[in-house]
């Protein structure tokens, strides 16, 4: 049972107005995923604990050194190694355990994009498309215009005859990706899929994903160190050493990192160091009428508020009086990061809010890791006295 708090990994789905924690369509969860390659005394530890959520028709970028598990995730996630530690639950099927006509059913629903393209020397590029589709049944007629109709989509009808011989890279590693997408798949893995593509044709590579993502709610997961085609993501998750070291949702981390500028203790830091505090942040939700703080409590956390309201309090002489009313992308408890002062006042709920918190162990810990968000810090306190 895993009971760590949401962090902007699970955000996108539970942030929104009038609901809190809606249920998620899950592609692939991971949950304590270990690995380890050899057997014995020359068994080695390759995947460490790992934990990871994604939804239906979400695009997922994988980024990290060489050698820090990215690829042998993604071959236990397509089922091309098998699950000895842990979870792994792909479109609703769980692998560890899974029968061989289990795992079949789930291989036929994913499209693998591979650098090494792999294809027939023998066969034509329609032909190489076709010999995938054909898998699946249908006639050959049909296979034959879904694999040239896929081809044209990615530049390459007029290379549909052509055998592998008499292609540029670029135009193999094409082909190898219309071979993983011909059969329409739920979930697509793809290991550096632009490696050896231009930056046009990359480009038009990963526009496909977005629409096959948007239109048909295909979930795609994509290892690579292109740092051209970073944008398309809705998440980047990022390993280091057989870990998944953070997850960030793109466009929940940039709302967070507009949040933060707002408060003078984050105001002056960079972008870069910005989404590194907030990819620490994680998800509270409270019905409303709920204290969230108390005055004199011990101070040790600091709160976004990412939706609804809440009411400042503070206590005088035995009577309570209404300080301020606080909403969306307003901020609480920043001191208690600093000085770990007990609160001054309490914050109650006037609606369902949902908050994002840091803490003083994550916020330490966030600093001692980074140099510069300690220049930064020192900078943006001194600025303010």
């Amino acid at each position: 049972m895993n009971d760590r708090p949401p962090t902007l990994a699970t955000a996108k789905a539970r942030v929104s107005p009038g609901a809190l924690g809606p249920a998620r369509q899950l592609a692939v969860r991971v949950a304590d995923l270990d690995h380890f390659y050899g057997q014995g005394d020359l068994s080695k530890q390759v995947l460490f604990a790992n934990q990871l959520e994604v939804e239906a028709g979400e695009i997922v970028i994988m980024t990290g050194p060489s050698g820090s598990g990215k690829t042998t995730l993604l071959s236990l996630i397509g089922t091309l190694r098998s699950v000895q530690h842990g979870s792994v639950q792909v479109l609703g099927q769980e692998l560890r355990g899974a029968s061989t006509d289990e795992v079949a059913q789930v291989r036929r629903k994913i499209g693998f994009i591979f650098q090494a393209h792999n294809l027939f020397d023998s066969l034509t590029a329609v032909h190489n498309v076709q010999m995938a589709v054909e898998l699946f049944g249908g006639s050959a007629r049909d296979n034959h215009h879904q694999s040239l109709a896929i081809l044209d989509r990615l530049g390459l009808a007029n290379r549909s005859g052509y055998r592998p011989a008499a292609l540029s890279g670029g135009q193999k590693q094409r082909v190898a990706i219309a071979r993983g997408l011909v059969h329409g798949p739920k979930l697509i893995l793809a290991d550096e899929p632009t490696a050896a593509l231009d930056e046009v044709t990359g480009r038009e590579v990963v526009t496909l994903f977005q629409e096959l993502a948007r239109d048909e709610g295909c979930t795609i997961l994509i290892v690579t160190h292109d740092n051209r085609i970073l944008d398309v993501a809705d998440r980047i998750v990022n390993m280091v050493d057989g870990r998944i070291k953070s997850a960030v949702h793109v466009q929940e981390a940039a709302v967070i990192c507009q949040f933060l500028q707002k408060c003078a203790v984050f105001a002056g830091l960079t972008p870069r160091t910005l989404t590194a505090v907030a990819d620490k942040m994680h998800v509270e939700e409270y019905p409303r009428g709920t204290t969230v703080i108390r005055q004199g409590d011990a101070g040790d956390k600091f709160y976004l508020i990412r939706y609804g309201r809440v009411r400042v309090e503070q206590e005088r002489d035995g009577r309570s009086r209404s300080v301020a009313e606080l909403g969306e992308g307003d901020f609480f408890g920043e001191a208690a990061l600093l000085t770990g002062a007990p609160r001054n006042a309490s914050v109650v709920t006037l609606d369902d809010t949902v908050l994002y918190v840091l803490g003083k162990n994550d916020f330490d810990a966030v600093l001692a890791a980074s140099d510069s968000l300690q220049d930064e810090l020192r900078k943006a306190l001194f600025e303010r006295q």
